[in-house]
């Protein structure tokens, strides 16, 4: 087995006159992660190894409506970068333009929730259907040497099987699918670093969830794709070099938060995320305040979110008000990794300061 096909051209599907032109069958990528792990000690089978076994377990036992989607990407989650981020963007954004919609990606749990948030940003008012998994043990039985059998005790069949069947069902939009159970990708979190039911989500999500649309017509998929790819020379190389810093309030005095954000003034403007108290209070002085005027006078753009897991930010408190009236935007209810994939996209996709605080608030007003 190969893990190569050969597909139709941009052109002969892009010049149809109907959206049912477009591919049903699915697309695999295999990033790595845990699922993909075997042996004592356990250790990342070579993807070259593991698909085509994996394949012939998914056509004899789910579907033979499926191919791998060839992907240079396969390292441990945690491992990921912003520019790992962008090279599935475009991975999964050429296959899209050549017709395909359906697609299924197996990565790690570390990053499940930010990779799967970024992309839901990125293809915003698409009609893709793309599931994210991961699992928490690995798909093979450790115990069951060189034979590569299924492990009844893990979780990796499952989750594959329920991204696969969203996959192919074909609603619009970028989901996570974990333990029986799927988000729009936005409101996911890793809530358990080793039990099975490991993630948490929700389904009263807002943009980019609300912005996928149904089914495209030819003529505006076409137009989507031509405006995405018009942006994504300059995605790519943003991605190379950008941060998006991150400051976790303790107990400390606002001059020592103060002093950390002061640090980073001298980098090139991006995202920062000021993860503040309960519906995210952060402590007053002078010289933090000061200091937001001065980053946002850099062209940097300070989100406040908290360090609770459930219930967002709420400017209803004077210890956390305070620093909106000093250029910080809230989180609302948006999560971690959703706030950071948000600011990672402004500042691979729109090129100012002054355009990515307006897609900001374009984005929040669609909630």
């Amino acid at each position: 087995m190969t893990l190569s096909q050969t597909f139709s051209t941009n052109e002969k599907i892009l010049d149809s006159a109907s959206s049912n032109a477009t591919s049903n069958k699915v697309q695999l990528i295999y990033a790595g992660g845990t699922f993909g792990s075997y042996g004592r000690p356990l250790a990342a089978l070579p993807a070259d190894t593991f698909l085509p076994l994996l394949m012939d377990k998914i056509t004899q036992n789910i579907t033979p409506n499926i191919e791998v989607l060839e992907n240079s990407c396969v390292k441990d989650s945690s491992q990921l970068s912003p520019a790992d981020f962008s090279h599935f963007f475009q991975l999964i954004l050429n296959r899209y333009a050549q017709g395909y919609r359906h697609f299924v990606l197996i990565t790690g749990t570390d990053t499940l929730s930010y990779l799967g948030s970024f992309l839901a940003e990125a293809f915003a008012g698409s009609d893709i259907s793309l599931a994210l998994t991961a699992s928490m043990r690995p798909l093979f039985d450790a115990n069951d040497i060189h034979n590569y059998s299924i492990d009844p005790h893990s979780d990796a069949w499952g989750n594959l099987s329920e991204a696969i069947g969203l996959a192919a069902h074909g609603e619009s939009g970028v989901v996570v699918t974990f333990a029986g159970e799927s988000w729009p990708a936005q409101t996911v979190q890793k809530i358990h670093s080793h039990d099975l039911m490991a993630f948490t989500g929700h389904t009263r999500a807002g943009y980019p969830a609300n912005s996928y649309v149904k089914s495209l017509p030819m003529g505006r998929r076409k137009n989507w794709i031509e405006d995405t790819e018009t942006k994504l020379s300059d995605i790519m190389a943003h991605s190379q070099n950008v941060i998006i810093p991150t400051v976790y309030c303790v107990p400390n005095s606002g001059e020592w938060l103060s002093t950390q954000l002061t640090a980073l003034l001298d980098l090139p403007p991006t995202g920062i995320i000021l993860m503040g108290f309960g519906a995210g209070n952060i402590p007053y002085s002078e010289q933090l305040a000061n200091t937001l005027d001065k980053l946002y006078q850099h062209g940097h753009i300070v989100v406040c979110t908290t360090q609770c897991p459930y219930g967002g930010v709420s400017e209803a408190y004077a210890a956390g008000s305070w620093q909106y009236q000093h250029h910080v935007l809230s989180a609302g209810r948006l999560t971690l990794p959703a706030v950071y994939a948000r600011l990672l996209w402004l500042h691979l996709a729109f090129d100012t300061p002054a355009r990515r605080r307006q897609r900001w608030s374009y984005s929040v007003g669609k909630h």
